[in-house]
């Protein structure tokens, strides 16, 4: 019987090897070099700015209270753009590639937790001499946003929260996540990265995936691209992001939350969720958006967080 079973097992076994050999062949992709990456992707405000040992980078336009801007997993500064151009006329937005993310890359100590991203935005602010400004963040941005609000709530004088993570999550974590916490798996990601699973990934974060354009999917692959990205963002999907939401209940500030009601990535009932702990809070849902409601409806949720800031 063992006689028998040897050639079917060396048989799996080769057909395995073949398989993944395939796959790196397939799907095999380098770095893309980060000048050839900032020719494509800075604007003419951009800025790179030395922070915590990193090239930060930075795009700050308009005039008025400062308006920063935080982007969640795999984004980049980018995601702002329409708020960036629409609310310029009445703030100074200020939007920045969060360690890991973009064409700022990793962190020089592999740092993902909240409390380092907590600190980096405390040395950002200092460096750009912020005082007081308004805060808004997208996910990982939002909950990177809401603690740097706790610690810091004389600095933060109004706070956005769009779509923010921070609850536990009720279903399964998204494909893209999943894949980078498998140790095999993660492992191949650092250098086996198909484009379709960017595609599939974005698109089940907007609302109406007919409105993604090949443009969008290409800048979020190639600055996931960049090198150090790839194994960054392996290291933060394995993060466990447990921070006591009670803290919510500390927060001083006025709160908009901002929430796609087809969000398909965290919950929309969070919204109610951070409401309810909020002490100072009102809520928008947007019926058609997703999980980046300011990229897929920049003209509309930008309205909604000009109208919130006006407010005495």
């Amino acid at each position: 019987m063992i006689m028998l079973l040897r050639p079917f097992l060396r048989g799996i076994f080769w057909g395995l090897l073949l398989v993944l050999l395939t796959l790196t062949v397939v799907f095999f992709r380098f770095d893309y070099p980060v000048d050839e990456l900032k020719e494509k992707y800075t604007y003419p405000e951009s800025s790179f700015v030395e922070v915590a040992g990193m090239s930060v980078h930075v795009r700050a336009v308009g005039e008025g209270k400062p308006l920063v801007l935080l982007h969640g997993t795999g984004a980049s500064l980018h995601t702002w753009e329409g708020w960036t151009e629409i609310l310029q006329d009445s703030f100074r937005v200020i939007s920045l590639d969060l360690p890991a993310f973009g064409l700022t890359g990793p962190h020089p100590n592999a740092d993902y937790s909240i409390s380092a991203y907590v600190s980096f935005l405390e040395a950002f602010a200092q460096k750009m001499k912020l005082d007081s400004f308004y805060l808004a963040g997208n996910s990982l941005g939002g909950l990177i946003a809401w603690n740097y609000a706790y610690t810091h709530p004389t600095q933060v004088q109004k706070l956005i929260l769009l779509d923010a993570s921070g609850f536990p999550r009720n279903g399964p974590m998204p494909l893209a996540i999943r894949l980078a916490r498998y140790p095999v798996v993660s492992d191949l990601l650092r250098y086996i990265t198909p484009k379709s699973l960017f595609r599939k990934s974005l698109r089940e974060v907007y609302g109406d995936p007919d409105q993604l354009t090949e443009k969008t999917i290409n800048r979020y692959y190639q600055l996931f691209l960049r090198p150090g990205n790839r194994q960054a963002y392996i290291k933060r999907a394995r993060e466990s992001y447990k921070v006591p939401t009670s803290l919510l209940r500390e927060l001083p500030m006025p709160v908009l939350i901002q929430w796609g009601a087809q969000d398909a990535w965290i919950s929309p009932d969070n919204a109610e969720k951070f409401d309810a702990l909020i002490p100072h809070s009102e809520v928008v849902i947007y019926p058609d958006l997703g999980h980046v409601p300011m990229e897929e409806a920049p003209a509309t949720t930008a309205r909604d967080v000009r109208a919130f800031l006006k407010k005495p």
